[in-house]
Formats: structure tokens, sequence, C-alpha cells
């Protein structure tokens, strides 16, 4: 069995020297068709509750993401690491009642916090990008 580590490295190898014509092509805009397709390929697989296909189609979406985070990478801009790094924090933010100290009863009562905390980054990151333009 392949680990993470190990998947990281076939991904870089594909695009690296010596690697697949066909991956070292593309970019964040050639692969949204890709993207799209394996989506919904995936929401299909649930609809047919058929999780073999399921497990195969959660690991295309995740060649995209690895793809896309690959070429970043290449290009200077982030890593897989700066993406799973911001998905935690994601999570630990937006989750309160589980990793703080604030509770909350009900699906619907986690779901309108989820999206207060959500509308607060939205307007904390635009202001943010407002002040790094004027500067």
């Amino acid at each position: 069995m392949y680990s993470y580590t190990e998947l990281l490295d076939i991904i870089a190898t594909l695009r690296g020297e010596g690697g697949c014509p066909w991956d070292k092509a593309q970019t964040h805009e050639s692969l949204i068709p890709c993207l799209r397709d394996e989506c919904e390929e995936v929401v299909q697989a649930i609809g047919e509750q058929d999780d073999e296909n399921l497990c195969e189609e959660l690991g295309d979406v995740l060649l995209q993401v690895l793809l896309h985070a690959q070429i970043a990478s290449e290009e200077g801009r982030f890593t897989i690491g700066d993406v799973v790094n911001g998905l935690a924090e994601k999570m630990i933010r937006r989750h309160p009642h589980v990793f703080g100290d604030e509770e909350y009863g009900s699906p619907e009562q986690n779901k309108a916090r989820w999206e207060e905390i959500k509308r607060q980054e939205k307007e904390a990151k635009k202001k943010r990008k407002t002040a790094q333009n004027q500067a």
C-alpha cells in the first residue's frame, strides 16, 4: 500500500523531467474540465451507492487537488502542505463547539455559526487585500 508521501512523489515525477508529457503540459486552467468531471463522477457514485466507484472517483478528485498544488509549488505560489495546513486551521476555526469552548445544541445552530465564521473570514480577507493594494 502506498503512502501519502509516496503519492506526492509520484505526482512530482509525473510533472518532472522525464515525466508524462500530458501531466507536464497541464495548467490550473486546462485542468478545470477534469476537476468538474471528476466531481460529477463522485456525485454519481454517491447517487448510485457504489462504494467501489466512489473510492476510485474520490482518488481522481484527490489527483486533481494534488496536481493543482504541484503546479502552484512549481510556480513558487504555495504547496500541498499549505493547502493541508490551511484546511486544518479552517476546520478548527469553524468548529468552536468541538475545538473551543462554545456550545451549540443543534445541527442548524452549528451550520449558522459556521456561516457566520465564514462571513467574518471573508470580510477580514477582503480588508487585508484592500490594505495590501493600498500599500
